[in-house]
Parts: C-alpha cells; structure tokens; sequence
C-alpha cells in the first residue's frame, strides 16, 4: 500500500472515491492528470505560449490546485452536502492556484532568472484577477474526473448489493431445509414427551415455535413487531431452563406493538450478545431488555454486566452482521449507540418503522 494512499485512509477519503485498489486509483488519477496536462499543452501551443516560463509554473499550480480538488475538496465536501464548506473550499482551491503561481513566477523566476512574469509595479488583486479564471481549468477538470469516478462507484455498489441480495435468497432456500426438518421432528418428539415430562414438552414447544419463526417470510422481508418480540420472549424462556432459577433478565415492553413491522429476525443479536458475554445468574446485576414503541419510533435498550468467566463458544450473527443489514434494510432510519466500558455493555438502537 503506498504512503499516500494510507494517509487517505487515516482521513477516509478512500472511502468516498474509491472501490479499487490503490494502484488503480493512482492510475486513474495519472491518466486524469494527464487529460488535463494534455489539454493545457495544445491551448498554450495554440496561442503561441508553448516555450515560455510561466508555462510551468501554470503547469505546476493546475497540478496541486488539480490534486487538492480531487482527493479533498469534491470527497469531503460535495459528496457530504456541505455546500457553504464546499464554496470555500472551492475559493481556497482558487486561492492555491494564484499563490503557487505567484510564488513560482514572481519569487522564485525573480531569484533564478532575473525577471518575472508580471511588472514590479503590478498590484496583488490585479494579480489575482489575472488568474482567477486559469485556476477554473484545473478546478473543472479535477470534478469531472471526479464526478465519473463516483459515478462508477456507485453502480459497482449497486451491483455488488444485487450479488447480495441473490446470495441471501440463495442461502435462505438452502437454509429451509434444515429447519423445516427439525421443526417437523420436534412435534414428532413433543408427541413423545407430553405423556412423561410438561417441562420437558413445554421446551419442545417453544423450540418448535423458534423454529417455526425462522421459516416465517414475507413478501417484503418484513413480518409483525409483535412475533418478533414473541420470538425473543420464547427464547428467553428456552435460555431459563439452562439457569432454573439462577436467572435474571429483566424484560419491559410498553407502547403499541400491534399493526407494527419489522424486519424479522432483527433484534434478537443483541438479546444473544448479551446473553453470550454478560451475567445471568446474579440478582444484582441482571439483564435489561427494554422495548418502546411510540408512533413509529422503535426503541431497543439492551445492558448487562460483562461475564469474565467462561463464555458460550458459539458466533451468533455478530455486530458488525447486524449493523450490516441495518445499514441495508434501515439507510437513514435507524440509530446504532454502543457503549462499552470495564464492567457494563450497553446497545440503544432507534428504528424509524415504515
């Protein structure tokens, strides 16, 4: 990795210009900048100026003030829709340009060569006039280039969530058969255990219900609030029956959960994170689970006390799974707040329900 491309890490840049490798960005920068170089050339050999001095330090000044749009300006400013941060930059963009040549021309040619390009006698904002509108080549060709760079972007974003979602519906047609088979062997063991333990077949139920929310789809990938929740009551029940009656989790919901959807499958992560890695079996340190839904507002806050003892082996779906399809099913409408210190975890999401 090269070190300038690491120093746009660090400032994530990368993230808003590139999907490529470094070396191919480096090489669409090159062929960009030398459109520009190329263009600059025949318009200063068309006009009679292609053996003079100044032509380089035009050369030199559209190179930085080319470089400083493309890879600063137009990432962090146009692509977040800071328009008032974006006309500034733009006029310090301007303002590079004009010093750079300023500098190259009347301090630098001065000491070389003995003259520069201007007269002693020449004001600054004559010089600043004089060249506002060269600084405007570099400017525009640095947002073409750009703007087709994002634009490429995007449809390889678009195109790689399309393989997603065809890879999802793949895996959930390969999953159902699985839970299709030990849905229907568990009421077939149920039917065995109901004579003998109601413990026993009272778990058989509320796994074969678990299983049976895993099969529920919809149309839409949506499915109602309420079986969610249900869904995440039945496994905490399923979860009491490894502690008896050293468990402790605090579950609270208010507000209305009917007529409400949601994206199935969505919320249990974090009731299972908790679970994995906090404490169960102490009354002083119980589980939260909070539910609230007011309007369209959805509400999950889930803490517990970190376990340092032996934790569950198992991977669960993991954070950075979930915040991924939040990221997808929920863009814009949803809040994600964790925090974790030495002895507390906590999650707070926020999902606006359509």
């Amino acid at each position: 990795m090269t070190s300038l491309h690491k120093i746009l890490q660090r400032i994530g840049t990368v993230e808003y210009i590139c999907l490529m490798k470094p070396s191919r960005l480096f090489l669409y920068y090159l062929v960009a900048w030398l459109c520009l170089a190329l263009y600059l050339y025949i318009d200063n050999t068309a006009n009679g100026r292609g053996s003079q001095p100044y032509v380089w330090s035009n050369l030199l000044a559209s190179f930085l003030t080319f470089s400083f749009c493309f890879f600063l300006i137009y990432p962090f400013l146009l692509k977040r829709k800071r328009i008032l941060l974006l006309i500034i930059g733009l006029i310090s963009a301007e303002s590079l340009f004009v010093a750079c040549r300023f500098l190259i021309e009347e301090v630098l040619y001065l000491w070389l060569l003995g003259y520069g390009n201007y007269d002693p006698e020449v004001k600054l904002m004559h010089y600043f006039g004089d060249n506002w509108w060269r600084a405007l080549q570099p400017i525009l060709f640095s947002f073409i280039a750009w703007a087709l760079l994002d634009t490429f972007k995007k449809e390889r974003e678009t195109e790689q969530l399309k393989k997603e979602k065809i890879q999802a519906e793949l895996l959930f047609l390969k999953t159902q058969i699985n839970p299709h088979f030990l849905y229907n062997t568990l009421n077939y063991i149920y039917s065995l255990a109901y004579p003998i333990s109601d413990v026993l077949s009272n778990a058989i139920i509320k796994l074969s219900k678990l299983m049976r929310y895993m099969l529920y789809n919809s149309s839409n990938g949506l499915i109602d609030l309420k079986m969610e929740i249900e869904y995440i009551q039945n496994y905490i029940e399923i979860y009491r029956l490894r502690f008896e009656d050293s468990f402790f989790v605090n579950v609270s919901i208010s507000g209305t959960i009917e007529n409400q959807k949601i994206a199935s499958l969505i919320l249990i992560p974090f009731v299972e994170n908790a679970f994995k890695h906090g404490v169960l079996d102490n009354s002083q340190k119980p589980v939260d689970i909070k539910i609230d839904v007011s309007g369209n507002d959805f509400w999950l806050r889930v803490s517990n006390t970190i376990s340092h003892g032996d934790k569950d082996s198992t991977s669960g779906i993991g954070m950075v799974n979930i915040k991924r399809r939040l990221a997808l099913i929920y863009p814009d409408a949803h809040t994600l707040c964790i925090v974790e210190q030495q002895e507390t975890y906590e999650i707070n999401l926020n999902i606006k329900l359509s």
